[in-house]
């Protein structure tokens, strides 16, 4: 008995290691075919389900991360989700001189999470009387390819809402309903929406995949695409301009997804004129920076013939300009850029559930979720990472906090010089200086990433920023002519 007690032995481990590799090879099986089933097909997506709980019955996953842009976040430069965000004016008085006569000096407050911008529009004191707001605004802050397509079928656009989007009749039916709806009062069309930007803006109800829908963006990106400056950051286009540009440039049909990870993005965090003397339009026909945006709107006329001003300054009466929020353009100078790094991978990097992998639709600061937005590219600790995110944001707080005080120095001077009798002529250098080293501040301070996009961009923009407030101030030391 004792000799065969090893070969029993022996058995019983060959039989329960067999065991243990089937169930092995079981368990592989079963997330092979986990990860394979990523779609749970409850609901029925079209063209016309705009609210994201419907898409969430068929992407749970991704509709609970979703939400979670309701929830309460911040960073040191960020904004923040609290009940009532952040009053940028009260943090920083000097934006009320910056911004005087202009509705953002009565009004201004930190960005919160994609699930307040309806509401956070709607309650901001910039769309009340005495301002007069239009329903291009909504263009940014509301799903609403649905309502402008709807809009444009109304008024006569050809086909159907079923009618792709991404095709000749479907662009036309958004146009159509965009140029409309966008000459309202803003009281009229909020009421035709009711999400803030929805699954349908980003992905086809059908096939899932990303597009691009907002049309101020389709036309602004084609007029990009037009121009002759250099686009590295977006190799499509490099690609379109290489052929012969019989069909214009598309980024539906034409840009990898990896582009299409950034665009989705870039169709509302850029620079755009939305207000009421024209339509909607992204300044892009020189390039992206900063002084090729600002060339574009020195050479635009309105059409009263006037050029281009957002407002007139209520201390200095210069003809003074206005950026929105410009992430898209400086991400472009960017090393992230350059290095074909997309808004979703550090904003709505991947993660895995069990065996599927998904993209987080929890879109908020790389530096809230450092491991999977940075650290699959950057193998440093978390604290060193972090560090040095601080130190360029840092230095270019600094920068931005010596511009403003230039500028509210020029602002001052200029007003002390007008209570002087001081003539329109003597006048007209030092407002000049005004409006380029207002654009250039604001460039950087509406941009929400304190500089990290492209730090050396934000540097220089700043510093000539510095430069043209103390240029003015110089002009108003200068004899009278």
């Amino acid at each position: 008995m004792k000799t065969k007690l090893p070969y029993l032995i022996v058995i019983l481990l060959a039989a329960i290691a067999t065991v243990l590799v089937l169930l092995l090879q079981q368990n592989i099986k079963d997330h092979k075919e986990e990860a394979k089933q990523v779609v749970f097909k409850i609901a029925n997506l079209t063209e016309l389900t705009v609210d994201p709980a419907e898409w969430g019955k068929n992407f749970p996953r991704q509709y609970d991360s979703y939400k979670r842009t309701a929830e309460r976040t911040g960073t040191r430069y960020g904004g923040s989700s609290d009940t009532l965000s952040t009053d940028k004016l009260v943090q920083d008085p000097r934006l009320k001189t910056i911004f005087a006569g202009y509705a953002f000096s009565v009004d201004y407050r930190a960005r919160r999470g994609h699930a307040y911008m309806l509401s956070d529009q709607r309650e901001t004191k910039r769309i009340q009387l005495p301002f007069h707001q239009t329903g291009a605004c909504l263009q940014c802050h509301a799903s609403n390819a649905t309502i402008y397509r709807k809009k444009g079928i109304e008024s006569g656009a050809p086909g159907t809402i079923q009618d792709p989007l991404i095709s000749i009749i479907g662009y036309s039916q958004l146009m159509k309903g965009f140029e409309i709806i966008g000459k309202l009062p803003y009281e009229e069309a909020t009421k035709l929406a009711d999400q803030p930007v929805a699954c349908v803006d980003c992905h086809d109800p059908q096939s899932l995949q990303l597009r691009v829908t907002k049309p101020a963006f389709l036309v602004g990106i084609r007029a990009f695409a037009d121009s002759n400056t250099p686009a590295p950051q977006v190799p499509s286009i490099v690609k379109w301009r290489a052929g012969n540009r019989s069909i214009p440039y598309d980024p539906n049909e034409l840009a990898s997804r990896q582009e299409m990870r950034t665009l989705v993005c870039g169709q509302c965090h850029v620079e755009y004129y939305c207000g009421p003397k024209t339509t909607l339009f992204y300044p892009w026909n020189n390039g992206l920076k900063a002084e090729q945006i600002e060339a574009f709107y020195d050479s635009y006329k309105f059409g009263d013939g006037h050029r281009f001003f957002d407002w007139r300054h209520a201390d200095t009466g210069a003809e003074t300009l206005k950026a929105q929020h410009p992430e898209f353009e400086m991400w472009s100078q960017g090393i992230h850029a350059r290095s074909g790094v997309a808004c979703a991978d550090c904003h709505m990097p991947y993660r895995r559930e069990g065996a599927i992998k998904i993209s987080d639709h929890w879109v908020r600061s790389p530096l809230l979720n450092i491991a999977n937005a940075c650290q699959v590219c950057h193998h440093y600790p978390e604290d060193e990472i972090k560090g040095r995110v601080d130190a360029i944001q840092d230095m270019n707080h600094d920068l931005l906090n010596r511009s403003e005080d230039a500028m509210v120095d020029l602002i001052n001077a200029i007003a002390a010089a007008q209570a002087a009798s001081w003539k329109e002529a003597e006048l007209k250098d030092a407002r000049e200086f005004q409006r380029k080293a207002q654009w250039r501040v604001d460039f950087i301070n509406s941009e929400n990433s304190m500089g990290f996009h492209a730090p050396q961009e934000a540097a220089r923009i700043l510093g000539e920023a510095i430069d043209f407030a103390r240029k003015g101030q110089i002009e108003l030391l200068k004899p009278k002519k």
